[in-house]
């Protein structure tokens, strides 16, 4: 058995299950989203304003769906215009925010360090905007004298936030009163962070107990990407996904009809992905909320409805809840909520990603240097399988000195099949190799060469990363193919190295393959590029050494 041919169509093959597999997940074929007649469409307890004293909720704080009086959609919200004087802009040393005075909805998110393009660096990329739509939205609502809604004009003293240097943290205040109840909706920005605190500071000074629903919504048009290998944004999940305190599930909004999201527990979340970026509603831990969402109109609603909150007269209460807004930077999500990590999506292979991105991360605070971050790493994964690699090798080398022999058989027995390869097996028996040797230790390395290979595409740290000269950046494609066609020469000799097929016809396709290998990798992102670049050489430096021994011997 020729082991080089089985390696390299295994690995082939395997990404290649693996990338359509990945599509089929995540981008299945959808049906077109169900048009809703605005004038005939239900009421939805994610719009909810004030609610008539007749009204309760049930035990999880949810309000039901059909509640009369209660505004018709959240698309009727949105289509208001936002008056300049509603608009707060609050600026860190990583957001520049807007919210909608009207509710305290966040309506506009850029991120200032991170450009849509290198080459245009003062164009950040835009996460929430409300006019696509995609906004972030909160509220309380008062069961029996209304309360501050998304829909309810909240006061505020300015207009304008700014972190200033040496600040940690900054705090945007907006504020609500009726009949002795004042809630005051606090944002709270810390410095370097893309986790947002929403508090909401309850004073009950009526005569009356005070009670109220607090809310969290995502509200987004499910657009995602059309697929394509050439668009690496494609390749990862864009939409709603959901999280239960153990397990992290991706949304299809097409299913919500048939399989409507409709759980009641603690410590969950709901989030919106894409490609190396989030925004996340993460409802207080140790509280029972209910989620569910809808999806009409092409727009996705995901809804976290919590608990009530009773706030007797004379007292005061403070609810809190966070918000995510940003990249996917695993620690950051790490310390925001348990399981808010996943949203890095490395697929089935997560398990052997995991650790490989801390590698990564390890070696980067040293070198400092994504490009040769993956170098070192990429060394460090090949001398881990030193020993699995060397007994391929030997195999290899032993059958490429039984080459002359094998022809010999062949051309013998050309015409008997049966006896050729009786003969052939005697003679691996004669020569005590066994030409399946080095198949298996070659393949126990194909999933960590994967898990590498998704590593690689979905962290966000690698995004826009220089490495050196022409390589500006590791997530976008070689400009100059430079990249691809050393990695193509790199795989000609290594196979050059290693026994040539005794079929013709195999030989043939053996040729084709390293040519195939650098069309399939020319639009790939750099990163991965460098990465298979490196095992290539690395391999043909170890097979070489093998052979130059075994000649020896």
């Amino acid at each position: 058995m020729d082991n080089q041919r089985t390696i390299l169509w295994a690995l082939f093959a395997a990404m290649i299950f693996l990338t359509w597999s990945k599509w089929q997940d995540d981008f299945a074929p959808a049906s077109e989203p169900a048009v809703v007649d605005a004038g005939t469409a239900t009421p939805d307890e994610s719009t909810a304003t004030a609610l008539p004293p007749s009204v309760s909720a049930d035990s999880t704080g949810a309000v039901p769906a059909d509640v009369p009086g209660v505004d018709s959609g959240v698309e009727a919200a949105a289509a208001r215009s936002v008056a300049a004087e509603d608009l707060v802009t609050v600026e860190t040393d990583v957001l520049t925010l807007q919210i909608n005075a009207v509710g305290g909805s966040m309506i506009r998110a850029d991120l200032k360090n991170y450009p849509v393009h290198k080459d245009q660096p003062d164009v950040p990329v835009r996460l929430l905007d409300s006019s696509v739509p995609y906004e972030l939205i909160s509220g309380l609502v008062d069961t029996a004298r209304g309360g501050p809604t998304h829909l309810t004009r909240l006061q505020v003293d300015q207009t304008n936030f700014v972190m200033a240097e040496g600040e940690d943290e900054l705090q945007v205040p907006l504020r609500w009163s009726v009949d002795g109840i004042t809630v005051e909706k606090v944002y709270r920005f810390r410095r370097g962070s893309y986790t947002i605190d929403v508090e909401y500071r309850i004073n009950n000074r009526s005569a009356e107990e005070w009670r109220a629903l607090s809310y969290q919504r995502i509200r987004k048009i499910h657009n995602p990407p059309e697929r394509s290998m050439f668009n690496v944004d494609s390749y990862s999940f864009d939409g709603p996904v959901f999280y239960d305190g153990e397990k992290y599930e991706k949304l299809d909004p097409d299913d919500f009809a048939d399989e409507p999201l409709d759980q009641k527990l603690a410590a969950g979340w709901i989030a919106s992905i894409q490609h190396h970026f989030l925004t996340a509603a993460v409802p207080a831990s140790d509280e029972v909320f209910s989620y569910s969402a809808k999806y009409t109109n092409g727009i996705t609603t995901l809804n976290a409805n919590g608990p009530t909150l009773v706030v007797p007269p004379g007292t005061e209460l403070v609810s809190t809840a966070q918000f995510f807004v940003g990249p996917k930077l695993q620690e950051q999500l790490k310390k925001t909520s348990p399981g808010l990590p996943l949203t890095v999506d490395y697929g089935i292979l997560a398990i052997l990603a995991q650790p490989l991105f801390w590698i990564l991360q390890q070696v980067h605070k040293i070198v400092g240097n994504w490009g040769w971050t993956i170098i070192l790493v990429t060394f460090m994964i090949k001398l881990a399988f030193y020993k699995l690699t060397e007994t391929s090798g030997r195999s290899m080398a032993k059958m490429r000195k039984l080459q002359p022999r094998l022809k010999t058989l062949q051309e013998r027995y050309k015409d008997d099949r049966q006896a050729l390869s009786q003969h052939m097996m005697e003679l691996y028996k004669k020569e005590k190799v066994n030409p399946a040797a080095g198949c298996l230790p070659m393949l126990v390395q194909i999933p960590f060469f994967i898990a590498f290979y998704w590593v690689l595409l979905e962290s966000v740290e690698m995004r826009q990363a220089p490495f050196a000269l022409w390589i500006t950046d590791l997530s976008s494609r070689d400009p100059y193919f430079v990249l691809p066609l050393l990695m193509g020469v790199a795989m000609f000799v290594q196979q050059k190295l290693n026994p040539a097929p005794p079929d013709p016809v195999q030989a043939k396709v053996m040729t084709i393959l390293p040519i195939m290998f650098t069309v399939f990798f020319a639009f790939f992102p750099a990163g991965l590029v460098l990465y298979w670049l490196t095992n290539s050489v690395l391999s043909v430096i170890q097979q070489w050494n093998i052979n130059r021994k075994m000649a020896v011997d």
